[in-house]
């Protein structure tokens, strides 16, 4: 590994589709229990109590022609087109995403050839070195792609990598569960290169995997509510009780490895990218984050940025696009300055949590 080389971000881009979902969407969803009988609320209170929960109002889903494919080559385009880089010169197209293509109307997986090929294509590129692949490791998926990325420009394998993360959640989900109201599609997509004694760039990361004892928290199962779909088909399901307390207790301890590897204490971070899966559980992630060090916060928010609200949960999608938005200035009181240092942090299926250390 060379020390005097750092990972540097060259551009992001991101695509957020058109279809707007709100959550008077689902007032007249027939929301079941686990063992297939009404939920006795009415969904007026059972959507309002998700929404203090989740924080989400609203989600976009992608439209009928469009695919993860679809949505990761138009972040990816957003990203070439804003920065003026040359696609034929990228060593390396990394897709996170965990579900490939599946056709509007399906929730079958399409996965040959892979997203990174399909998306290589659509880019038009000729260049065989430019290597395309695909990562499925939870929602910590794209964050996890830019480890991989910084690994093989370190090692002088790569100067400039283009990693995405998409996904169409939306098609994969019974509508009879109420934690399909979490769920959205979105793509976002980050270009990292090489730099040589520079200050900004990818300081230190820190992952890790619990399978043993937690591999089942998200899963695909044959439908255990009445899907009204054939017998065969699988749905995305979720022990939300357990992902929450798992998240609180480990996410927290995660960042903080990531912090101590950087040598970056948390009071010099200016902003915390978190995956945005659950408003109530980002929050209550910071809080615990911020008590390991001896500290307080009573404004999370302010270091916080969020697209929950109007974006949903997009899995890998999540950390990417917030990442773009903040840089161009979408989002409202929030921005990032040369110089300031960012965490970049996300737990999901696996279980597998991720966390990166980069400075502007």
């Amino acid at each position: 590994m060379n020390n005097h080389i750092k990972t540097v971000i060259a551009a992001t881009g991101s695509y957020i589709p058109e279809i707007v979902i709100s959550n008077d969407d689902f007032l007249n969803s027939r929301f079941l229990e686990k063992d297939g009988t009404p939920i006795v609320k009415d969904n007026a209170t059972i959507i309002e109590k998700f929404r203090e929960i989740a924080g989400i109002e609203e989600r976009r889903y992608a439209q009928p022609e469009q695919n993860a494919s679809t949505l990761g080559y138009l972040a990816a385009k957003n990203a070439l087109e804003s920065s003026g880089i040359d696609a034929e010169t990228l060593d390396y197209i990394i897709v996170a995403h965990n579900f490939g293509d599946v056709a509007h109307g399906s929730n079958r997986t399409d996965m040959v050839p892979s997203l990174g090929s399909r998306i290589k294509y659509l880019l038009g590129i000729r260049n065989p070195d430019c290597v395309a692949y695909d990562l499925p490791f939870g929602c910590p998926g794209w964050v996890q792609g830019v480890i991989q990325a910084d690994y093989f420009i370190k090692s002088g394998d790569a100067k400039r990598c283009l990693v995405i993360g998409t996904e169409t959640l939306s098609r994969v989900v019974d509508p009879h569960d109420r934690d399909t109201m979490l769920y959205s599609d979105g793509g976002g997509a980050v270009i990292l290169e090489a730099a040589t004694n520079s200050e900004q760039g990818i300081l230190a990361h820190k992952t890790q995997t619990y399978s043993l004892e937690h591999a089942t928290l998200l899963t695909m199962h044959n439908p255990v509510y009445d899907c009204g779909g054939e017998k065969n088909d699988i749905f995305l399901t979720m022990n939300g009780r357990k992902l929450y307390e798992f998240a609180l207790s480990n996410v927290p301890l995660v960042v903080k490895m990531a912090l101590e590897k950087a040598g970056v204490h948390l009071s010099e971070i200016k902003k915390v990218l978190i995956h945005q899966a659950n408003d109530k559980m980002d929050h209550a992630i910071l809080q615990r984050l911020f008590k390991l060090y001896g500290m307080e916060n009573n404004d999370i928010y302010s270091i916080m940025p969020m697209t929950i609200s109007w974006l949903g949960n997009s899995s890998v999608a999540t950390v990417p696009t917030l990442l773009d938005l903040v840089l161009k200035g979408q989002i409202a009181n929030h921005q990032i300055n040369k110089g300031d240092k960012v965490v970049f942090a996300s737990v999901g299926a696996g279980m597998n949590i991720n966390a990166l250390v980069y400075q502007f």
